[in-house]
């Protein structure tokens, strides 16, 4: 009987990735007994005996084999060891992702049939050549626009990826709307539509770049060409959904341009309410210089550090909601100073790895490096908050260093 209750004992357990554990007993031969793989999103758990002779001591038996077929048909749109490879915001930004792009893929297909329309098809007195110096004046001044757009604002997209993200988003409606409007006003037809593609090549720029910057905050364990991936199966799985629903709704809306528009304009509102929750649903745990002036305002106002999810929920979704600050670093020294007395007052006394010079005239602020060695890595924020009081407050973080003998991380307004 002391036999038989050590054998009811589990032996041992294993785990893989996010599944469940699963046990392994004596069987009566002396086999092992393992209980069947399961997922704890399904509660699926059973046993079976494996023989010896194989590593499990039967035939080898892989981790998703017993899994449900729903399981298994997740994996192709889920990134591999997801939920633990991904970030935990990853599921509820991608569900509201998929639902903006069913609806951007429905207000696209509107779109084109107008542009279409427009250029002549299906109309017996279009000149070919006509609508051929179209498009490519049209292609051309998208081909522009994306070069000067990534120019000028392409440095600026890592840190306000929801922001842009929210943006595009809402300018690929502007452009939509558009080229639904450019058969209605035939002499503008040309300006309309190169209007409407530079928009959308501006969209194209914007997405791009945010899109890498959240796969790298989502990615957890290395994997952001998995993640990538990942998303880019669900984005064309929902665009063929898409696709799909269209050929259903073209003919029923082609010929009645009230109700086109009545459909464009509601699948614009869910376009722009699903990518507002998507973008909420992020919970970026770096610090921006939207997410930097919440926290310090919020710790010099009421003694405490926001976290990650409060920041993130607080912060505005539209880029320039907040006070700019100029910041530039390691710029040469003639930015600095420009005279000898200049130069003298800065560096009196100065015993930091840097030097600082603050104008509030312009809202600058440069920062000269100073070769040092082993020394601590420091970083002073200047702030300027309590603009009724006309108060200035000043953070210093300190960083401990390996190897310095810098004191521990301290904070103080």
């Amino acid at each position: 009987m002391a036999y038989v209750a050590r054998s009811e004992a589990p032996l041992c357990s294993e785990q893989f990735g996010s599944g469940t554990a699963r046990g392994c007993r004596a069987a009566a031969d002396g086999s092992l007994q393992w209980e069947n793989w399961g997922r704890r999103w399904w509660g699926f758990s059973g046993a079976f005996t494996a023989k010896p002779g194989g590593r499990d001591g039967g035939e080898r038996v892989a981790p998703g084999t017993a899994s449900p077929p729903l399981s298994r048909l997740l994996a192709v749109f889920l990134p591999q060891g997801f939920p633990d490879s991904v970030s935990p915001d990853y599921l509820p930004y991608q569900l509201w992702d998929s639902v903006q792009a069913f609806a951007s893929s429905l207000s696209g297909s509107l779109a084109t049939h107008a542009v279409l329309l427009g250029i002549g098809v299906g109309n017996a007195k279009a000149s070919v050549s006509a609508a051929t110096a179209t498009w490519l004046v049209k292609d051309s001044t998208g081909m522009l626009g994306r070069i000067i757009f990534a120019w000028w604002m392409g440095s600026k997209m890592d840190c306000n990826a929801k922001q842009w993200r929210l943006f595009a988003d809402i300018l690929n409606d502007v452009a939509m709307f558009l080229e639904i409007m450019a058969p209605i006003f035939p002499i503008c037809f040309t300006m309309t539509i190169c209007i409407s593609n530079l928009a959308k090549c501006i969209v194209g720029v914007a997405g791009g770049a945010t899109r890498a910057a959240l796969t790298m905050h989502q990615a957890r364990r290395n994997n952001m060409a998995d993640v990538s991936a990942k998303d880019g199966s669900q984005e064309t799985l929902v665009s063929l959904a898409g696709l799909l629903v269209s050929l259903l709704m073209l003919p029923l809306v082609s010929d009645c341009p009230s109700l086109s528009l009545g459909c464009f304009f509601f699948l614009t509102a869910l376009h722009i309410y699903a990518n507002y929750r998507a973008v909420r649903a992020l919970v970026i745990e770096t610090l921006n210089e939207g997410r930097l002036w919440l926290v310090l305002k919020h710790f010099l106002q009421r003694g405490e550090v926001l976290g990650p999810a409060s920041a993130n929920q607080m912060e505005p979704l539209w880029t320039g909601f907040w006070p700019s600050l100029s910041l530039s670093l390691g710029v040469p020294l003639h930015r600095v100073t420009s005279s000898v007395f200049e130069l003298q007052k800065l560096v009196e006394g100065h015993q930091e790895p840097y030097l600082l010079r603050w104008d509030p005239s312009q809202t600058i602020k440069d920062v000269q490096n100073k070769p040092t060695s082993g020394s601590c890595s420091e970083v002073v924020f200047w702030k300027l908050l309590g603009r009724s009081t006309g108060e200035q407050h000043e953070m210093k973080l300190e960083r401990k260093g390996p190897g310095t003998g810098c004191p521990e991380p301290d904070g103080r307004p």
